[in-house]
């Protein structure tokens, strides 16, 4: 990589708002996979007048926070990782939480990431500066403005603890699965897990030998697949590092059988039919109790929900000591737990495995644009973003892994490089106009591409397979998945196009100053694609 030239960020002094402020180009909130990309990218195409806010103390986002005991990917290691930075040394097909942890810091070192990095910096509100053409963005350490945002947070970051009656008066122990207590010990507690998701089918089979005993709560049974999970060997590994091109090959070979089974996903769900076969067998396997195969048998369509990977989760599900209640926890008095169904359990600490706030996620009531409505204000009947990327008001600002780009199948990092090819295209193209400029998508361009996707949204697994999933707003629509290839998305991500966008120049700085044929000001469109750039 050719060498890069630090600048000047335009660090001014001055961070609890009184005088001058630091300026920067650009603002990246978030550091996981989304937030280290975006700041790799901007690295390589010259831009080093960047930071990237982070809330917590160190970096790693989704890997970071979740330290659950199993916690591990269900993508192939090979395909979860950027495509730029290979990682040969993975010692696993699936890799565990510590060793994601452990590549994303090395990513944050070996790009030199680390001076652009603000730990401890959590945004409080960013508002767009109308007159200054520019978002001021309020952090718990400073104020700071720049000129165009990224924001990375990611719709795993938020956890999500269901509004359950008599919570508050539980009388043992009570945490997420994204904000495990570690100093907890579950040795001889009896504990309940709620939920039975992809963090759950890791937790129960890690802590069902310690405890007394283990009641989990399934609302909706999961379908759950063989994790052909191995080792990699050290003359594998060995190859990778002194050939990458075979690195580069096994990539391409996972990302090529998951392209493959898009279509079944997303335009042919009848087709899946024989992975349900190939999941009931594998649960017929570990699961003798007729009863207990019968709750753990789900009633929809393989696919509407992520399909699960684990080896352990049913064996550890026939235990003795392992109770499975297949109703939702519907109240708490004392020590009881209460389902839906009726059934009483008691015990001393409940861990929920409840998920993210995935289409309402906080961030979105922090971030102000330009006529004063916040983007939760303007996401209310559902979010949309002109190719998962941009929304109507926010000037100069997108988002990564935004609505409708998540994926079912596949590697999320496949996704994030495509949105960072878009991002680079838009620093390029502003680059055009010179000075105090701002791209805003039109919204007739933003709802044709929200409506394109949602029309073909209609027939996926997503949408007729008969689930009620994470996946869905609370208007019913699926604004979260993508329903597409990742190569499609790729090739529809590599340019903006300003067709699709008003261009703006910020306000004149003194009406003497302003030339008869100066551009439109005040915020007005000065260009769309066809008319003459300046």
């Amino acid at each position: 990589m050719a060498a890069e030239r630090e600048s000047d960020s335009g660090r001014v002094g001055g961070n609890d708002g009184a005088g001058e402020r630091e300026h920067v180009r650009v603002a990246v909130i978030g550091s996981g996979f989304g937030g280290l990309g975006a700041a790799v990218r901007l690295r390589r195409a010259g831009i080093t007048d960047f930071v990237v806010l982070e809330r917590r103390d160190s970096v790693g986002g989704t890997w970071r926070d979740n330290s659950y005991p199993g916690c591990a990917c269900d993508v192939p290691s090979h395909l979860y990782s950027f495509s730029f930075a290979p990682n040969p040394e993975w010692p696993r097909t699936f890799s565990g939480q510590r060793h994601i942890r452990a590549y994303l810091e090395g990513v944050a070192d070996t790009f030199g990431l680390r001076p652009h990095l603000r730990l401890s910096t959590e945004v409080h509100r960013m508002t767009w500066d109308t007159e200054e053409f520019h978002w001021v963005i309020e952090t718990e350490r400073a104020t700071l403005t720049a000129d165009f945002v990224v924001s990375a947070t990611g719709p795993l970051s938020d956890p999500k603890i269901p509004d359950i009656p008599g919570l508050d008066t539980f009388e043992g122990k009570v945490f997420h699965s994204a904000q495990w207590d570690h100093d907890y010990d579950l040795r001889g507690k009896r504990v309940a897990m709620v939920g039975t998701g992809a963090s759950a089918i890791q937790i129960v089979p890690s802590i069902a030998p310690e405890t007394e005993r283990l009641t989990v709560f399934q609302r909706t049974a999961p379908w759950v697949m063989p994790r052909v999970d191995r080792r990699i060997t050290g003359p594998e590994r060995w190859l990778h590092g002194r050939v990458p091109v075979t690195g580069t090959l096994r990539r391409g070979v996972l990302w090529g059988i998951r392209e493959l089974q898009v279509g079944a996903f997303t335009k042919r769900p009848e087709q899946l039919g024989l992975v349900e076969k190939l999941a009931s067998r594998h649960m017929t396997k570990s699961i003798s109790d007729p009863e207990l195969r019968r709750k753990l048998t789900p009633d929809y369509r393989i696919g509407c929900k992520r399909i699960l990977l684990s080896n352990a989760y049913y064996p550890a599900l026939a235990r003795p000591d392992v109770d499975v209640v297949a109703s939702g926890l519907k109240e708490v008095r004392g020590s009881t737990l209460v389902a839906a169904d009726g059934t009483e359990t008691e015990a001393d600490a409940i861990i929920f495995g409840t998920g993210f706030h995935v289409t309402d996620m906080p961030i979105a009531d922090r971030i102000k644009g330009a006529d004063g409505t916040t983007l939760a204000e303007a996401w209310r009947d559902g979010m949309k973003a002109l190719r998962g990327c941009t929304a109507v008001g926010f000037p100069n600002f997108m988002t990564v892994i935004g609505p409708n780009t998540g994926l079912g199948n596949s590697s999320m990092i496949l996704m994030i490089e495509s949105q960072l090819n878009y991002m680079v295209d838009y620093l390029r193209q502003l680059d055009t106009f010179g000075g105090r400029a701002a791209f805003e998508p039109r919204a007739a361009a933003v709802d044709a591409w929200n409506d394109h996707v949602q029309d073909r949204m209609e027939r996926t697994v997503w949408s007729t397979g008969g689930c009620d999933s994470w996946y869905l707003d609370a208007n019913g629509r699926n604004t979260t998945v993508w329903p597409g290839t990742t190569g499609e998305f790729r090739r529809l991500t590599r340019r903006l196009d300003l067709s699709e966008y008003d261009v703006r120049r910020a306000p004149s700085p003194a009406p003497a100053e302003a030339s008869a044929d100066a551009p439109a000001v005040g915020g007005t469109a000065l260009a769309a694609a066809g008319e003459e750039r300046p």
